[in-house]
């Protein structure tokens, strides 16, 4: 877990205290907070309209399972050049290796079920100390953390700028789910469902177009094992339950954004960039292609 020690405050001394967090995960969460608290400062947060500082943005990207965390989490990565890591796609990749984890794994996610904090940081400190080696800096967070305990912890550990919750409503975010499809050969995700809610309850409507893969990858699509009605609505039930926490943990640290996502990727990356103040950056790193 040495890796855990890029990510700590400044004025931390070892990545012991990490340590501990882990071998100590039954204990109550104030108990470990307390223990970390007592050995760091605060470090003053970045300027996050000032693209310089890019490099260095630590943000969280909340959303329930199947909103797009993972679509505007890697767009935004690569457009201010800092790692974008998603939870979900360390499960995986655990998943389909033989390591001593993924037996494990399936069975809690083939449920529906979250994964437990444990697990999580271990894959966690994994990638971070593979990142290290590469001389990253900053990241985006996407999927993590999940429960007001792991916001607690994470919040101990470093310095998180910006939390982005994305919202959608249920019907379109199940259908969505229901559409998602992955390339065999080269990993990359599509969804071949084309959306068109309508306008009921208060809510406005909604179209999407389908993401459909280029011909090379359409014979090779596969749907998630865990992407069946029954999963996903349990998927979402869950994430419910345990998200306002940690909506509320960060809306009063003021760090908080809710985005309501309008539509399809053609209609809310604009809007998104413009919420976070960085649609004239857009423009600038275009000009300068």
């Amino acid at each position: 877990m040495a890796a855990i020690t890029r990510l700590l405050k400044p004025s931390s001394p070892s990545s012991s205290i990490y340590h501990s967090l882990l071998k100590r995960s039954g204990s109550t969460t104030t108990a470990v907070v307390s223990e970390i608290e007592s050995q760091h400062h605060q470090r003053p947060r970045p300027n996050l309209s000032d693209p310089k500082g890019s490099r260095n943005f630590q943000w969280v990207f909340l959303g329930c399972p199947g909103v797009g965390k993972g679509t505007y989490a890697s767009r935004l990565s690569t457009l201010l050049g800092v790692p974008h890591i998603a939870t979900g796609d360390l499960v995986r990749a655990e998943l389909s290796s033989s390591g001593p984890l993924s037996r494990q794994l399936a069975e809690i996610v083939n449920q529906g079920k979250l994964v437990s904090d444990e697990i999580i940081f271990n894959l966690l400190s994994k990638r971070l100390e593979t990142g290290e080696a590469k001389g990253e800096s900053g990241f985006i967070l996407d999927g993590f953390p999940r429960t007001i305990r792991q916001a607690e912890i994470l919040d101990e550990v470093t310095e998180i700028d910006l939390v982005v919750n994305l919202k959608l409503r249920e019907d379109v975010l199940v259908e969505k789910c229901l559409g998602r499809r992955i390339c065999s050969q080269c990993g990359k995700g599509f969804n071949v469902a084309s959306i068109n809610a309508k306008a009921e309850n208060g809510r406005p409507g909604m179209s999407m177009d389908p993401l459909l893969p280029p011909s090379h990858c359409a014979s090779k699509l596969i749907t998630r094992a865990d992407d069946t009605e029954e999963v996903v609505k349990a998927r979402l039930h869950v994430y419910q339950e345990t998200s306002k926490p940690v909506e509320d943990f960060y809306r009063d640290q003021g760090k908080l954004m809710e985005f309501d996502l309008p539509g399809g990727i053609p209609e809310s990356w604009p809007k998104l960039l413009e919420a976070l103040n960085l649609d004239d950056y857009e423009d600038k790193r275009s000009a300068m292609a």
